[in-house]
Parts: C-alpha cells; sequence; structure tokens
C-alpha cells in the first residue's frame, strides 16, 4: 500500500474519520491495528518479524531499567544490537555475502557451493531496525526513561506514516506524543494539508515523471552520448529528492493532522556549498543516526586526524551497504567518505575560503550528481560505461532536446522555485506565509501539474528497496 495510490487514501480516510472521534486511549489502539494492517498489506508475513523486534527491544529496554551491575546492561545492550543486526543481516545480506564468498573461494581455486535464499526483503527492516536499536541505546546511555507500555511502544515502532521510509524517529521525540493526549491545531492542520499536497507533487509530478529520463541513460545496455547521460544524472538527482522528500513530507503532513509531529528529513541538500552541508540536509534522520550511534562512539573527531578520516570513512561506507546489499552502495560510500575528508581538509585552506558561493554550490552540486551516478548505475560495467561516456563522448552536439533537456526543465523549474523560496526564508512552510493571491496562485499551479501532468501509475518509493 503506497501513498501515491487510491487504497492508501481510502484507508488513511478511514482511520482519520475514526481517530477524530475517539478519545486518546482509543485513538493509540486504532493506530497500532492500522500500522499493523498497513504492515500487512505488503506481505503479512513479516508482520510477526516486525511484532518480534518489537517484543524484544521493548524487553530489554524494561531489562536495562532493572540491571545495575555494568557487565549486565552490556549484555542486555549486545542481546537486542545482535538480534536486530542478524534480522537485518539476514534477510538484506545473507545472499550478498555468500555469493561474494563464493566468488572470492573460487579465485583462489575452492569450489564451495553456498545455499542461496529466495526471500524478498521485508519492506521498511532497515528503517525500524534503526528505531528500536536507538531506543535501546537510549535507554542504555540513561538518556530516557524506558516505556512500560507495550501497546504505546508498538505504535512508535510501527507508526505506519514512517514505518516503511522514514523519517527514522527517536523515541525522545515520538514517544511522548503517543503517551499523551493529543489534539490536531488549526496550524497543524493547514500545514499538515499543505504538505501531503507538497509531497505529492514532488512523487507524482517529479519523480516519476524523471524516472522515465533517467531509466532511459541507465538502462542496462544503454549507450547514450556523455551529454544525455549528464542529463540523465541530473534527472535521477531530482527524481530520487522528489520521491524521498515526497514520502516524508506526505507521512509529516499525514501526522500533523493527527496532532503528532515528525522531523524534517529534508532541507534544501541541493543548495548547499560543502558535503557535510549536505549530510546535515539530505535524509537528516539516518546521517544523525550514524553521527550519534556510530561516528561518535567511534570517537568522532576527538582524535587525530587520521581516526576522524577513519571514523569517517567506517561511518559512511556502513551508511553506503545500508542502502543496499550491491558494491556499488558502497563505492558509494566510500566516495560521499572521501568527499567529506577532502573537504575537511579544504576548511584550513585560505584559498577555499576565497572560491566565490556560486561556484562553491556548482561544483558541490556536480560532485553530488557524480555520487548519484555510482549509486544508480545498475553494475560495475555500467558505470564504466557511462563514465567513459561522460569523459570521453560528451559530445554537446548529441544533446536530445526534445526527449532529455525539455521535460527535465519542465519538470524541475517547478521544484526549484518553491525550493528557492523555502531556501531564501530558511523555512519549509513559507508557502503558508506568503500573501494570499501568491499563496492561492501556488496552490493551484500545484493541483494543476499534479492533476493534469501528473504520473499516477503508483510507481513504488525508491527506498522501500533499502
Amino acid at each position: 500500500m503506497v501513498f501515491n495510490s487510491l487504497q492508501f487514501v481510502w484507508f488513511f480516510l478511514a482511520v482519520y474519520a475514526l481517530y477524530r472521534v475517539l478519545p486518546h486511549r482509543g485513538q493509540n489502539w486504532l493506530l497500532l491495528v492500522a500500522s499493523y494492517y498497513f504492515y500487512a498489506a505488503w506481505d503479512y508475513r513479516f508482520v510477526t518479524l516486525l511484532a518480534a523486534s518489537t517484543l524484544v527491544d521493548f524487553s530489554c529496554g524494561l531489562a536495562l531499567d532493572r540491571a545495575r551491575a555494568q557487565r549486565r546492561r552490556r549484555l542486555i545492550l549486545c542481546l537486542s544490537i545482535g538480534f536486530n543486526l542478524t534480522l537485518l543481516g539476514f534477510f538484506k545480506y545473507f545472499n550478498f555475502f555468500a555469493a561474494n564468498l563464493q566468488t572470492l573461494m573460487a579465485a583462489v581455486g575452492w569450489r564451495m557451493d553456498f545455499v542461496t535464499l529466495r526471500v524478498l526483503l521485508p519492506v521498511g527492516i532497515s528503517f525500524y531496525t534503526f528505531v528500536t536499536m536507538s531506543y535501546v541505546i537510549d535507554v542504555y546511555r540513561r538518556e530516557i526513561e524506558p516505556t512500560r507500555n507495550l501497546r504505546d511502544f508498538a505504535v512508535f515502532v510501527a507508526y505506519f506514516p514512517h514505518l516503511v521510509a522514514g523519517p527514522i524517529l527517536r523515541a525522545s521525540k515520538l514517544l511522548p506524543q503517543i503517551s499523551h493526549e493529543r489534539h490536531a491545531t488549526g496550524a497543524q492542520m493547514r500545514e499538515g494539508l499543505w504538505l501531503i499536497a507538497w509531497g505529492f507533487f514532488q512523487k507524482i509530478f517529479v519523480a516519476d515523471n524523471l524516472a522515465t529520463l533517467a531509466s532511459r541513460v541507465f538502462a542496462p545496455g544503454a549507450h547514450e552520448a556523455g551529454i544525455n547521460v549528464l542529463l540523465g544524472t541530473y534527472a535521477f538527482a531530482f527524481q530520487i529528492y522528489g520521491d524521498f522528500a515526497g514520502y516524508s513530507n506526505i507521512a509529516r503532513g499525514t501526522s500533523k493532522l493527527m496532532g503528532i509531529e515528525l522531523v524534517e528529513n529534508f532541507r534544501f541538500p541541493y543548495l548547499v556549498t560543502t558535503p557535510q552541508a549536505f549530510w546535515r540536509n539530505w535524509h537528516i534522520s539516518l546521517s544523525t543516526w550514524l553521527r550519534d550511534y556510530l561516528y561518535i562512539p567511534l570517537g568522532g573527531n576527538r582524535g587525530s586526524a587520521w581516526e576522524t578520516r577513519r571514523n569517517l570513512m567506517i561511518t559512511m561506507v556502513l551508511g553506503g551497504l545500508w542502502h543496499g546489499a550491491a558494491w556499488t552502495f558502497v563505492v558509494w560510500g566510500v566516495y560521499q567518505g572521501l568527499l567529506l575528508i577532502a573537504y575537511r581538509s579544504f576548511d584550513r585552506a585560505a584559498w577555499f575560503r576565497q572560491v566565490p558561493g556560486v561556484v562553491a554550490w556548482a561544483v558541490m552540486f556536480h560532485l553530488t550528481c557524480v555520487g548519484w551516478l555510482i549509486f544508480r548505475a545498475p553494475s560495475f560495467p555500467q558505470l564504466g560505461v557511462l563514465a567513459s561516456s561522460l569523459l570521453f563522448h560528451f559530445a554537446p552536439s548529441a544533446i536530445d532536446n526534445q526527449n532529455m533537456l525539455v521535460p527535465l526543465l519542465l519538470i524541475t523549474v517547478p521544484l526549484l522555485v518553491v525550493h528557492v523560496l523555502e531556501a531564501r526564508a530558511d523555512d519549509l512552510l513559507v508557502v503558508l506565509r506568503l500573501r494570499p493571491v501568491v499563496r492561492y496562485s501556488l496552490y493551484v499551479a500545484t493541483g494543476y501539474l499534479i492533476f493534469l501532468f501528473g504520473n499516477f501509475g503508483g510507481a513504488d518509493f525508491i527506498y522501500f528497496q533499502f
């Protein structure tokens, strides 16, 4: 059940109608049942995994509260992390590592046959395992008190707006909202409706229309001129942004209608001038999770320059692997780590501070697009073909104006107009504060583009596969 489907629209309207008339306790029971139904609509068999993760980490939280000996507390923490990583590793990485180990053994002359399992990747498993792990870690660190209400904890984990593609929520932000009575204010209703509409625009008009342009370039066996590869990479950059930011906005908007606030997950990521700023503005809930639960525990930037670089690289490589079981994601993580390390060194150079802002932005945007080229490439051989076209067969005269350039501009310019407005005001809801004539003009234009030119094929969100 995807957000951009009529099935979800009817589901949400039914849930919301009941939600508005129920008392707080009934609302939580409704959210629990609705969230499990929402997840079961994907594949009912994986509901047991969600429930198991919930029960294990709820129990670990209570056990940590009772335990006094540090050794016992560490054991409980390791049990939680071990369970979640085993769950994630088995379903997401088993075949990847088995196949690569088999290839490695064959290279040294050892023939080994491994069992490969034809299992579906449980949707959202990367997200909800990180949610429950962060809860147990925060309890272990004594940063939060464990909840003793299993129903509320289960709602926190399975809450359907964020369940399958984030944001990756912290218990300190969401659990108190679930535990206490809530009533959506007028401001939340207005903000929620706009976020839902804008999220549908980003997904249905921007992302799903750009998918056609990107797929043409990145299709296996495609041999496009370098200029069209560049345009296809631009298309994918805005496709993945519109797709994921659109999901996050719909999630935030539906939550606001129920009086629940979710964290911002994207904040002008393509208008920054450094990779550090990019990761402060792109998939914010994941980048802060990696910072707080991986980078800082590794030592962060508290050690030597070499140790800081090592910590950055480990964090980004594992962040790349989190996105999927493929070497292209690992290489993408290495690339992001190298960018962070390089720019960290540049910060101390006088020449770097004198680079004009527009130049720094253009360089950073294209470095980001190089990363998306790696990320999107279906295989290393195809990545080599794409890179070769960009470097040696650029051929500006071969540009495909009708099928690439013009559609790219028509789809991205409306997005960029609002994006720049938001960035100038440093406010993701600035549209709601514009003069009425401008605001309602944007409402009408957004609806017009969605309903007349939107792609209503119901394509899955990209991050569902992660």
